[in-house]
């Protein structure tokens, strides 16, 4: 399965059925923390919805469209980060992330991103990588920023909010030549 260490205490990990109950537990405590930006953590309504996830994970991964891993901040599951899917012809990807609330404001999604975003240009040879982000989301945006993307505008109405509003979506893209590692 893939992992891939970011330093000695910092490792990203394909999801896994052995931490089902770990990442259960997490997306809950967190819950109202992820809702106003991302409404799938409304409807994580027990476990089964968990396993659910890291089976069609899996079956992603397996099928070469992208990959969803686990962060894990010394050995404590912290948050995700994913690879949405891959349109092989024109060489391109979105990703995107979360973060538990305790584990906010140390550099820990930044880190994980140039990580993924390296595994994009590197292994697979990319051309492109998107993030969108909520215009709200301060926290988020800065992330795209301070790696080099560049903000290339905003999709209005978009993608669905917290109670399944309709919300923009502010688009970051960089190009594999734009990217220093």
């Amino acid at each position: 399965m893939f992992s891939h260490v970011i330093e000695p205490n910092l490792e990203l990990r394909l999801y896994e059925e052995r931490f089902l109950d770990e990442v259960y537990q997490t997306v809950i405590t967190n819950r109202d923390h992820l809702k106003r930006f991302l409404p799938w953590a409304q409807k994580v309504e027990g476990p089964e919805t968990t396993r659910d996830f890291i089976k069609r994970s899996l079956q992603q991964f397996a099928n070469n469209d992208g990959m969803q891993c686990g962060i894990w901040e010394h050995g404590r599951y912290v948050g995700g980060i994913g690879v949405h899917w891959i349109k092989w012809e024109p060489r391109y990807t979105e990703i995107g992330y979360w973060l538990a609330r305790d584990a906010q404001g140390r550099g820990i999604m930044t880190k994980a991103v140039r990580a993924i975003v390296n595994h994009a240009f590197d292994a697979w040879k990319l051309n492109r990588v998107e993030i969108h982000c909520d215009p709200g989301n301060v926290r988020s945006r800065a992330i795209p920023l301070r790696l080099g993307f560049k903000e290339e505008g905003t999709l209005r109405q978009v993608s669905l909010g917290e109670n399944d509003r309709l919300c923009d979506s502010v688009v970051y893209g960089i190009l594999a030549s734009e990217w220093k590692k």
